[in-house]
């Protein structure tokens, strides 16, 4: 039986202790949930990257993290995606979204980069924005905080009490998108 196609997941965040924990790594953090959901080591370090290689129901998946910082992500993911021989197509981004309300999911095909340094930077990369999205909210600042100080903050304490069962969620939503395809997970996260 002929293995079905590859995926590239790749979540977006910054290197550092400094940004573990911050609204701008959400992508980090779902894509750390979905590698100890599926047990896949993510440790390889190759093309300013770390990813990990396994399975799901017949899909290799790769799952990156670029250690570049945010606004240079595109050039760990291009690496990976020619290395891999893998169409951007066939590229599952996750990213934080102010526009967003905290906890919501979108789902998203295509587009532009809507403000997102870590997605233009990809979008630029690659040439093409023709990949999917999983926009995960972190929603905008009551405080009038500048955008650069609230992403790059931490959670509320909150929020970060669901915290968990968002990520769980989009880990969820990841793993329906490759394995049942976008539009029916749209129907059933977004």
């Amino acid at each position: 039986m002929p293995q079905k196609k590859a995926f590239l997941v790749v979540g977006l965040g910054n290197p550092g202790n400094s940004y573990v924990k911050t609204r701008h790594n959400a992508g980090f953090m779902v894509l750390d949930n979905l590698a100890e959901y599926l047990s896949i080591p993510v440790e390889k370090k190759k093309f300013n990257a770390l990813f990990g290689r396994g399975l799901i129901e017949g899909f290799e998946i790769i799952l990156a993290k670029p250690m570049a910082f945010m606004n240079l992500s595109g050039i760990p993911a291009q690496k990976i995606l020619n290395y891999f021989k893998i169409p951007f197509e066939d590229m599952l981004v996750i990213h934080d979204d102010i526009d967003l309300a905290f906890g919501r999911l979108q789902i998203k095909e295509n587009g532009g980069h809507g403000g997102h340094n870590g997605l233009k930077s990809i979008i630029e990369t690659v040439g093409s924005g023709n990949f999917i999205r999983l926009r995960i909210g972190i929603g905008r600042s009551e405080n009038n905080i500048d955008v650069a100080s609230y992403v790059l903050g931490q959670f509320s304490t909150n929020e970060k009490k669901i915290l968990d069962g968002i990520t769980e969620k989009a880990r969820d939503a990841v793993i329906t998108t490759i394995c049942t395809g976008t539009k029916k997970a749209m129907n059933i996260f977004n």
